[in-house]
């Protein structure tokens, strides 16, 4: 019964893995087929090529560009998220004050609304004070769907740390500023960082706002540029292009994942056990 219950358990493991993983396979395979062969349903290419990737950084796609806007715009909504986010956290973890609680429940309760609902409004609203076509009308919408995430999972290890830390360090000397600066925030290290990579993957997929707020080629993010690639010739179906840049924008996540995967467990994990 032990061998039979741990054959199925690498069974599921390995179903799990093969689902989550067919998609980016198939995307990295017809990646590197030739563009006659994009519609070749084999599991490896008859020839590889890397002619799509060369399509992909052609001088009429402007995919360089894209992908520094999208850095511009997943870095800056990273950083305020960070900035905004855990002073907030901090506040509603270490401060007692009426409504406390209801504050935080309003605030995770943004999330419940669907993002395309907001896209009319602020559509409307940054073409009346000519946002269209910055970074900014990328970014403060990005940031407010962040933001409600970056607040839950930071006051939640701010709760588990011990307040007995920061009178130690105030009876050392430090002001409040400074024990928050030099003791509270390289404690709360993992829990920052993990915010900070699930910010910013999010903000670094992000399609429909980028796609309703920019109508420039010179403004548009990687997302938006994929969506409007024309092929190699540029008549011909974009579909092996296509897979090439979903792999160039993919690659960097997955690294980046797999590298730091130990802390963003820990930073999500942290605070649900004392």
């Amino acid at each position: 019964m032990t061998r039979a219950k741990r054959f199925l358990s690498y069974l599921g493991f390995a179903a799990v893995a093969v689902y989550c993983l067919a998609p980016f396979y198939w995307m990295a395979v017809s990646a590197f087929r030739r563009p006659q062969d994009q519609f070749d349903n084999s599991i490896v290419p008859a020839r590889w090529s890397g002619e799509n990737f060369s399509a992909v950084f052609s001088g009429d796609n402007g995919f360089g560009r894209a992908l520094l806007n999208s850095v511009i715009v997943a870095g800056t909504t990273t950083v305020l998220t960070l900035l905004i986010g855990t002073f907030t956290a901090y506040a509603l973890a270490r401060l007692h004050f009426r409504f406390k609680n209801a504050v935080l429940g309003l605030i995770v309760a943004t999330t419940m609304f669907p993002g395309i609902s907001q896209l009319v409004p602020l559509l409307k609203l940054f073409t009346d004070i000519q946002w269209i076509n910055t970074y900014q009308a990328m970014v403060l919408p990005s940031l407010g769907f962040a933001l409600p995430l970056s607040v839950w999972l930071l006051t939640a290890f701010f709760r588990q740390l011990p307040f007995e830390l920061e009178q130690a360090a105030m009876v050392d000397g430090c002001t409040r500023g400074q024990a928050f600066r030099k003791i509270i925030i390289p404690l709360a290290a993992p829990g920052v960082f993990t915010t900070a990579i699930l910010t910013f993957i999010a903000a670094w997929n992000e399609f429909l706002i980028a796609l309703s707020m920019v109508n420039k080629k010179e403004m548009q993010t990687a997302t938006v540029a994929i969506s409007k690639f024309t092929g190699v010739s540029g008549f011909d179906q974009p579909f092996g292009t296509q897979m090439a840049a979903g792999v160039v924008v993919t690659v960097p996540l997955i690294v980046v994942v797999l590298v730091f995967q130990r802390r963003i467990v820990a930073g999500l994990t942290a605070g649900g056990v004392k």
